[in-house]
């Protein structure tokens, strides 16, 4: 069974939900994981379009229902450290950001989805575990192990994220 770990941060903006990752491999290779849609394949989707901040790109979520296509706008590029992406779907708008640390030996994943609504907010016992399984997909991606089930994460991280939400 996974283990929760994301927590809720009040900012100047509102509140965002973070969740983080250590990875035992340089940042080089963690940004290539993050950022090459022949790779993203793997854990999120795979992508097409101009690469670079200002562009939007169009994005197959592989692993939701239907492996719907989706349009993100690349908000933010500063390789091999932050990549910052919204899009807008039918409620509302998604700002995520991924910050990258080169700790040594190891590389910290950072992920941030800014809950730019009341809507997110009240459904952050459903965003929180899909937050959480996609950042282990990522894990499990980069170091070539078992992907998990979602079944791990959601509902059993519903009542975590329901308390932290509050």
């Amino acid at each position: 069974m996974a283990i929760p770990t994301g927590e809720i941060v009040v900012t100047a903006r509102g509140r965002d939900l973070v969740i983080g990752r250590a990875l035992g491999l340089p940042i080089e290779e963690v940004w290539a994981r993050l950022t090459d849609p022949h790779l993203t394949s793997a854990w999120y989707g795979t992508w097409e379009g101009q690469p670079g901040a200002g562009h939007t790109i169009k994005v197959q979520m592989r692993f939701e229902e239907g492996e719907p296509w989706t349009d993100m706008r690349i908000d933010e590029c500063t390789p091999p450290i932050h990549l910052a992406l919204s899009s807008t779907d039918q409620i509302g708008l998604w700002q995520l950001e991924v910050t990258l640390l080169d700790v040594g030996a190891a590389t910290e994943f950072r992920l941030v989805h800014h809950l730019t609504s009341e809507y997110q907010l009240a459904e952050i016992p459903q965003i929180g575990p899909g937050w959480e399984y996609y950042a282990d997909m990522f894990v499990a991606a980069c170091t070539h192990t078992e992907r998990p089930d979602f079944a791990d994460y959601f509902p059993a991280m519903s009542g975590y994220y329901a308390a932290r939400a509050s």
